[in-house]
């Protein structure tokens, strides 16, 4: 073995002994989903996927789109698509990555400049905390939904100002305080920056987001929307102003050295779209129904930060292997619950991290709370 593999083993045993290494596993389809980001139920609809498939063998297209969106990955479909974003998103430009991740690395390593300063949120997702550090802007986080050590930090901040948040965390399913923050940016010619992964489909009419739930989307400088959680595809856009999009467009390297999205993934976009438009509340209802009903079965007491009134509801097992454990032994149980481990969060605070969805029965939620509070409240 040479030096490099025994550092490697020697890593990864590490992580073995600390209850954290990770591994790929395939997931056991007889098991109730209480993990997924599949938070509406679209990417199990077959109604969506025959639509997505039917418009797709409709149209005479290649199966790749063989190059960059620069190149030869262009197409009609792709800018109409676009198009059809901006108009549902209420801005004026949109312009799609392959993935939320790539939204948010492609954005914070190119819009903010070397002598401007980002500020995001501690509990920001990895991609805008990875975006900060490819960017030559300085970049500092600021206590969790605390606009009072936000303000402290933007007076000591150089040059534009970002603000970087998540309308919903997605470790702790809780809220940013949206309003705060853009009044902040105003005050102090700061530029919002909200990634909407985890509301996009479920909150705002149509299911546009928190942002224009609380109608400030033209308040926002820019707003990353996912199309892989609620919406059951996959994708991403950056919604903004032309100039943004056409800034991205010549500056942002995940965007000019990538092989562009296929048609077939921008069919499923305007598939998921009208899905969306026809469904969304019915499909939200039903959601909504499901969290009340699982937070009045749950015996077991939670800190108020863990009070979600979203999809996503923590219940703390500090240990990583207190926290496998748990989830193991709802997984013999024929539930579907994650462990989420440190580092993703600091340690003494892992947990099980329970998503709910429209598509879950009141006799799933019952049946596996009471699993819950059998396991942690003994």
């Amino acid at each position: 073995m040479s030096d490099t593999n025994a550092k490697l083993s020697a890593a990864l045993n590490k992580r073995s002994q600390a209850g954290n290494k990770r591994t790929l596993s395939i997931p056991n389809g007889d098991l109730i989903d209480f993990c997924s980001n599949d938070y509406l139920g679209f990417a199990r609809s077959l109604e969506l996927k025959d639509r997505i498939v039917a418009r797709y063998s409709a149209i005479t297209v290649k199966n790749g789109s063989t190059g960059s969106r620069l190149l030869t990955g262009n197409t009609d479909l792709a800018e109409s698509t676009e198009q059809l974003l901006a108009n549902f998103f209420g801005v004026a430009g949109c312009l799609t990555f392959n993935s939320g991740y790539s939204a948010n690395l492609g954005f914070f390593s190119t819009i903010p400049k070397r002598g401007d300063t980002i500020l995001y949120d501690e509990l920001s997702h990895a991609c805008i905390k990875d975006g900060c550090r490819l960017s030559l802007a300085k970049s500092f986080p600021f206590k969790h939904n605390d606009t009072i050590d936000l303000e402290k930090k933007i007076l000591k901040a150089e040059g534009k100002v970002f603000i970087a948040c998540e309308s919903v965390y997605s470790m702790n399913g809780d809220l940013a305080p949206i309003n705060e923050l853009a009044n902040l940016s105003e005050k102090h010619n700061a530029n919002l920056v909200v990634d909407e992964a985890h509301s996009t489909g479920v909150f705002g009419q149509n299911g546009t987001g928190l942002v224009a739930e609380y109608g400030l989307t033209e308040r926002v400088f820019a707003i990353i929307f996912t199309f892989g959680k609620a919406l059951g595809i996959h994708g991403a856009c950056i919604a903004s102003s032309n100039e943004v999009k056409e800034y991205l467009i010549n500056f942002a390297r995940p965007f000019i050295y990538t092989t562009a999205p296929s048609n077939f993934d921008f069919i499923s976009i305007e598939q998921a779209l009208l899905a969306l438009t026809n469904e969304q509340n019915e499909r939200v209802e039903r959601l909504n129904q499901n969290i009340g009903y699982f937070k009045s079965q749950l015996d077991i007491k939670r800190p108020s930060q863990y009070d979600s009134p979203t999809a996503i509801q923590v219940v703390l097992t500090p240990g990583n292997f207190t926290t496998r454990k748990a989830a193991n032994d709802l997984v013999h149980k024929g539930f579907d619950v994650r462990p989420i481990l440190s580092p993703t969060v600091r340690e003494g605070e892992e947990r099980l991290r329970i998503c709910l969805h429209s598509f879950n029965t009141e006799n799933d939620i019952s049946a596996m709370a009471k699993c819950l509070n059998s396991l942690l409240c003994h």
